[in-house]
């Protein structure tokens, strides 16, 4: 039993010699405790307070034993100290009402025992918590349960909130902040567009993205062509286009599922639940055919007709057999089973790939996946000669041996978004319509001395030599722009290593072209192609994607023509559009005959993301080694910048990474602001569901 009578005494008789006039008896505290009731060691939580009375001048939290005889600096814990009230050094809280901060961070100790939370004012005890319980974490199957940060490693500190605040002063993320602030979102596309809905979804609504085009989306981009709507299915993808589903595993005919992918699914879901009853937002996915028997085949050999054999025939008739040719084959054979070992896809470990990317991105860490491209394992490892190497893995080929890539294209089901993926930032836009600047190019960063952020933008197309810079402040930013974007900006004096990762990050190029046809041709020939993707380089289409919808259906058709990456797309692009689809007409007809010249309607849209103004690029494509060295930079904040974007994660290239990026930026925001139990709702909600840890 408390006590009280006995401080209330003590207090009484100190007033009376003029001491103590602030102290207030427990059985009236000034600072009441509202939660939590129970921790559990080693945790973030937040402490939420209210306030009986005037509360002014220097308050400490800390936690301890339950008495009322308790005194700051017998307290097992110190959790953190603020001035608050009346007091000139709480001017920093004028977004408090009264300026009395209400909620606080507190990070338990690994050993904590039960005890009490007390507050002190200017060193006087003026609240006491009942007594929290200590709820030890659940084990899993017997085994201690693990975070994030365990299973994706020490670079992914996002995850593990406790790691990450404990990086910073006490003192300086002891006070949560208001939601009432002003939060910037550069860039509208996937990840600009999640970390919004987040941030919605955790009672933060005072945000504005600023988009440098006219479109949401980023690179999510379907074009309809011929005036087309998206029932009519006369589209194709200029950006991404498909989600690997699930993988079958050949030898045991066991289906398991992609989880990383759900991510997808999850978000369509939400999305349809903020839309129902609008179902021309709704978000459907049907069945994409990534491959198709009736496909055409690179191979120098032809049909008697003179058009290109397909896959089955390729695969069942020798006389399209094409080797190919080593100038060594022994050191050929054995520089490929070097490469097969390193990688080490056994059927574990793809399926560690499918079911848990976290879990996998940290096994390659420890295996050195990162450390090396496979021209330069080949060379500095395996001691293969150059010509072998080049033969082997083409010597252009600078990406570290990160193959969650080659998992994906082992996918047995793929699907895509029925009337095209651009019906996914779409379902967006009445939620952030009334805040979404269209047309504001940013061209810089200014870190002011009251801790906010400017951010300089003009126009898109406006008169560059005398438009004058609009001005948007902000308390924090998430920077979702383009690495390749900010080369040329002016920013704050970010650390090294984050000035070098957007200097040094390389994007690569795509270039990809929709045709339509009079009919769909293709699914009429002698040997019918359903569906399906192929690579052809000579003559140089790259991939070619015959349409996955409205199979066998009648009227016009619309196929990718040609998808062109890295190189070969810098090339392309550098023809004009003309030049270019005459290129890609006289392809088509040399692997499948006049029958393209009788369907051509000359309707395309061709994509060239290099010479995008908005992108310089269409993915990130890291040197072996930047990763893990540049990643860790972008998982802090530094002048109030949050990065996300595909380029910030551990992923490059798919949706999931936007998303991925998304969540984990916001997750930073909110830990930085102090708002550790937004945080965790935050990653319950969209990490925990569907990876397990």
């Amino acid at each position: 039993m408390r006590r009280s009578s006995f401080l209330w005494s003590l207090v009484s008789s100190l007033g009376s010699l003029g001491l103590l006039s602030k102290a207030v008896p427990l059985n009236s505290p000034s600072v009441k405790f509202i939660s939590p009731s129970k921790v559990s060691p080693g945790s973030a939580q937040n402490v939420v307070v209210e306030y009986t009375g005037d509360v002014d001048g220097h308050l400490t939290l800390s936690y301890g034993a339950c008495s009322d005889e308790t005194t700051a600096s017998e307290t097992a814990h110190h959790i953190g100290s603020t001035h608050v009230g009346q007091h000139p050094l709480a001017k920093r809280h004028l977004d408090h009402r009264e300026k009395r901060p209400t909620r606080f961070v507190w990070l338990t100790s690994d050993d904590i025992s039960s005890g009490c939370l007390s507050a002190f004012l200017d060193g006087e005890l003026v609240g006491q918590s009942e007594k929290l319980d200590v709820v030890k974490r659940l084990a899993r199957r017997g085994e201690k349960k693990k975070s994030f940060a365990d299973v994706a490693g020490d670079d992914s500190l996002w995850f593990d909130g406790v790691a990450y605040l404990k990086q910073k002063q006490p003192d300086a993320v002891f006070v949560t902040a208001t939601k009432n602030k002003t939060f910037g979102i550069l860039g509208g596309g996937m990840s600009g567009l999640l970390s919004s809905l987040i941030l919605d979804s955790v009672g933060i609504h005072n945000w504005k993205i600023l988009e440098s085009s006219e479109r949401i989306g980023g690179r999510v981009r379907t074009v309809y062509l011929n005036g087309t709507s998206p029932e009519d299915g006369q589209y194709h993808e200029l950006g991404p286009m498909r989600f690997p589903y699930e993988l079958t595993d050949s030898e045991t005919n066991e289906t398991f599922p992609f989880m990383d992918q759900r991510m997808i699914f999850q978000l369509a879901d939400v999305l349809n639940g903020m839309n129902s009853g609008n179902k021309s937002l709704q978000v459907e996915f049907w069945d994409w055919i990534q491959s198709s028997p009736n496909t055409p085949v690179d191979t120098p050999f032809r049909r008697p007709d003179g058009t290109w054999p397909t896959k089955a025939e390729v695969a069942n008739d020798p006389a399209y057999y094409n080797p190919p040719v080593y100038h060594n084959e022994t050191a050929a054979e054995e520089a490929i089973e070097a490469l097969d070992d390193f990688k080490g896809l056994t059927p574990e470990r793809i399926r560690m790939y499918a079911s848990n990317i976290f879990k996998a991105y940290k096994q390659a860490k420890e295996d050195g996946s990162f450390d090396y491209s496979e021209v330069s394992y080949l060379r500095d490892v395996i001691k293969a000669d150059l010509n072998t190497t080049d033969e082997v893995s083409p010597s252009h080929i600078y990406w570290p041996m990160w193959e969650y890539e080659t998992v994906y294209f082992l996918a047995s089901k793929w699907v895509t978004i029925k009337g095209g993926l651009s019906r996914l930032p779409a379902a967006f836009e009445p939620h952030v319509k009334d805040r979404v600047q269209y047309k504001a190019k940013v061209n810089g960063l200014h870190y002011n001395k009251n801790n906010t952020l400017s951010v300089f933008w003009k126009p898109t197309g406006s008169e560059p030599f005398s438009t004058p810079n609009n001005v948007e402040n902000f308390y924090y930013v998430l920077n979702s722009v383009p690495l390749n974007l900010m080369k040329f900006w002016k920013m704050p004096r970010y650390s090294s290593l984050l000035k070098r990762a957007i200097d040094r990050t390389l994007y690569a190029n795509a270039c990809k072209v929709a045709v339509q046809f009079k009919t769909r041709f293709w699914e009429h020939l002698d040997k019918p192609i359903i569906g399906g993707c192929t690579r052809l380089t000579s003559p140089q289409l790259g991939q070619v994607c015959y349409p996955s919808w409205h199979i066998n259906s009648t009227g016009p058709g619309t196929m990718l023509a040609s998808y062109l990456s890295d190189y070969e797309a810098t090339a392309a692009c550098a023809m004009s559009e003309e030049e270019h689809l005459a290129y890609i007409k006289n392809a088509l007809i040399e692997v499948h005959g006049d029958v393209v010249e009788e369907n051509w309607t000359g309707h395309w849209a061709r994509q060239c993301w290099e010479q995008e103004e908005h992108h310089a690029g269409a993915f990130t494509m890291q040197i072996f080694g930047q990763q893990h060295l540049y990643l860790p930079a972008f998982y802090q904040t530094e002048f109030n910048t949050v990065f996300i974007g595909e380029a910030a994660t551990f992923t490059h290239t798919w949706i999931f990474s936007a998303l991925e990026s998304a969540v984990r930026g916001s997750v930073q925001l909110l830990l930085d602001l102090g708002l550790v139990d937004e945080a965790k709702q935050v990653t319950q909600t969209w990490m925990a569901r569907w990876i397990d840890v």
